[in-house]
């Protein structure tokens, strides 16, 4: 038990003194890095975007449903909140797969090399299991999200009387600046992964989801209080 104690508390501050490190070092030049993944994210957003009006076009809209924001109750902070719940969901799921990305190769690896036997056997092949897990958490996300705005998308397109490419033309502004932001963890574990950093996960977590909130909070005013005015002007009922 003495044993076991103390490579979990070898591994636990060694990866703390590797993240205060990394995010010092972060912080004498952060443009660099946060330029990257705000890249990243933004490709992944554009991506799922230009899915998500493919979806739209094909499928059948929802009658008898309005996901319109130019229907029902008007623009409150109470919408805002809950948009922002939605979408502070999103990013919590996608942060927590970029954490088990720093624990799968970042301190796994050290955990097992401390130990022995079946204990080393069950770490070692978590490794491998933890990287499945984020990359399918990833494309269930992906695939999730495609499909539920898609429907919504052709909906609101019908109701509006709208084209699928007109209405993405109307919700660029905050989608996109919504997608970058709930995919900024994500785009931090892809390219960490592709350059073997895996010791700068959880420091990657904090940064980007410090910056995502405040994108998120843009975003979702901007959808509640400015995106119904874009929709009804494009919408030959707008007037």
């Amino acid at each position: 038990m003495s044993g076991f104690m103390d490579a979990n508390q070898y591994v636990f501050v060694h990866g703390m003194r590797q993240t205060r490190s990394i995010l010092e070092r972060w912080g004498e030049n952060p443009w660099p890095v946060i330029r990257t993944w705000l890249l990243g994210s933004c490709l992944i957003g554009l991506g799922l975007l230009t899915a998500e009006m493919v979806a739209a076009s094909v499928m059948t809209p929802d009658f008898g449903f309005h996901y319109g924001p130019t229907t029902g109750q008007g623009p409150s902070p109470q919408l805002v909140v809950e948009v922002l719940g939605r979408n502070s969901l999103v990013l919590a799921f996608h942060a927590v797969a970029c954490i088990a990305g720093f624990i799968a190769g970042a301190t796994l690896p050290l955990s097992a090399a401390r130990k022995t036997g079946f204990s080393r056997f069950i770490h070692e092949k978590a490794r491998p299991i933890a990287f499945a897990w984020v990359i399918g958490a990833t494309c269930i996300s992906i695939s999730i999200q495609t499909v539920a705005l898609g429907m919504v998308g052709s909906t609101i397109a019908w109701d509006e009387h709208i084209s699928v490419p007109m209405l993405m033309l109307t919700a660029i502004p905050h989608a996109l600046l919504e997608l970058t932001a709930v995919f900024l963890p994500l785009a931090a574990w892809t390219i960490a992964s592709r350059k073997g950093e895996w010791d700068q996960l959880l420091a990657a977590t904090m940064v980007t989801v410090a910056i995502a909130i405040p994108m998120l909070i843009v975003a979702a005013t901007w959808e509640i209080y400015v995106w119904p005015h874009l929709l009804a002007a494009a919408s030959p009922w707008g007037g």
